[in-house]
């Protein structure tokens, strides 16, 4: 009999989770799976942005090569997440209403192909009629999509990890190469870091979100007319509301900025779904800071063969996408590494 060999995955937010889990499924007898993190979903950091997002489903229209290739991740994912919510109450996955109303709708909310793309699948999609919208909203669609408790799902995808015969081990790498030491007979590495390892490509993007107790029964995303935007989403199992809309490439202050607070708050309170009870204010739970991963052109996914004979299959760089692609990414990458034998053909059961 062969040695026993180790895969080793790089990361545990929802990309590397997601992957780890959906590689179990293609084990020979012989491989087992070590996830490798310097941040687990018991951990908090700046850095680590799994636990902060707000985590739903929001389609993007757009007719690029990156954002169709997006889309058709985000649709996998989509029927995923069904499965997930009707089977796995632990999860903390909920179907909800999705509403969209847009002041200024770029060009590709008016090309009917780049809708096409981003729209297949949704279920109860349908465009909203001008006396559907508020007023001053140009542009209006509402359709079934999901919401997530970010910190809950990633702890369950762990405890499942675990349950299905994962190992973990919280490790900070120097460099890509060394996940090949980490244990005896390791020839696979999954790189799922985020930002990646010295790849000049890569870039965070700075994200502040405001977690309220106000509740809502569904995920409103608003557009304003000078091009800013503005969203509310649920978080299931009393995990609060989430109020975001800032995306900032580059910025590395790790600081809540009270400013952004009050103009995030400012600019939902004006189609905020208030409460009798709430006096039309927010109830402030805390102010979320996190890093976005996120790379140009889109996140890498390929096989890099390494001079010796070993393998590096990259999984990284989602930016503000990881929750909506990450079932679709973590399919591409098994379906690599079954193309390149690394894992056998027959799921098991």
């Amino acid at each position: 009999m062969s040695e026993p060999e180790t895969i080793v995955i790089i990361g545990a937010g929802v990309i590397g989770l997601s992957t780890a889990l959906h590689i179990q499924q293609y084990l020979s007898p012989n491989q087992s799976v070590l996830l490798v993190a310097r941040d687990f979903p018991s951990d908090t950091s700046v850095n680590y942005t799994s636990p902060w997002a707000g985590a739903h489903y929001r389609p993007v229209p757009g007719s690029s090569p990156q954002v169709i290739r997006e889309a058709n991740q985000a649709q996998r994912t989509y029927e995923f997440m069904k499965r997930v919510a009707a089977h796995e109450p632990a999860a903390g996955v909920k179907f909800v209403q999705g509403i969209e109303h847009l002041e200024a709708p770029p060009r590709e909310y008016e090309d009917a192909e780049s809708l096409r793309n981003a729209h297949a699948g949704l279920d109860e999609y349908r465009r909203l009629s001008s006396s559907e919208v508020p007023s001053g909203v140009k542009w209006g669609i509402q359709y079934k999509t999901w919401v997530l408790n970010s910190p809950v799902y990633i702890a369950y995808m762990l405890r499942k990890f675990i349950l299905k015969g994962g190992r973990t081990r919280q490790y900070v790498l120097g460099n890509l190469k060394e996940g090949f030491f980490l244990e005896r007979n390791v020839r696979t590495v999954v790189h799922c870091s985020g930002l990646g390892f010295e790849d000049p490509k890569s870039f965070i993007i700075r994200g502040q979100t405001c977690l309220v107790r106000n509740p809502v029964s569904a995920t409103i995303t608003r557009q304003n007319k000078d091009g800013t935007w503005s969203f509310c989403i649920p978080r299931p199992l009393d995990g609060g509301t989430v109020i975001g809309g800032t995306k900032e490439p580059g910025n590395w202050d790790p600081n809540p900025s009270m400013e952004t607070r009050a103009t995030l708050l400012a600019n939902a309170k004006k189609w905020f779904p208030f409460t009798l009870e709430s006096g039309g204010e927010f109830d402030v739970i805390r102010d979320i800071v996190g890093r976005r991963p996120a790379r140009e052109g889109g996140m890498r996914i390929e096989v890099e063969k390494m001079n010796d004979g070993r393998q590096v299959v990259h999984a990284y760089g989602a930016g503000g996408r990881g929750y909506e692609i990450s079932r679709g990414v973590a399919e591409d990458t098994v379906a690599l590494m079954l193309e390149n034998g690394l894992l056998r053909e027959k799921a098991a059961l």
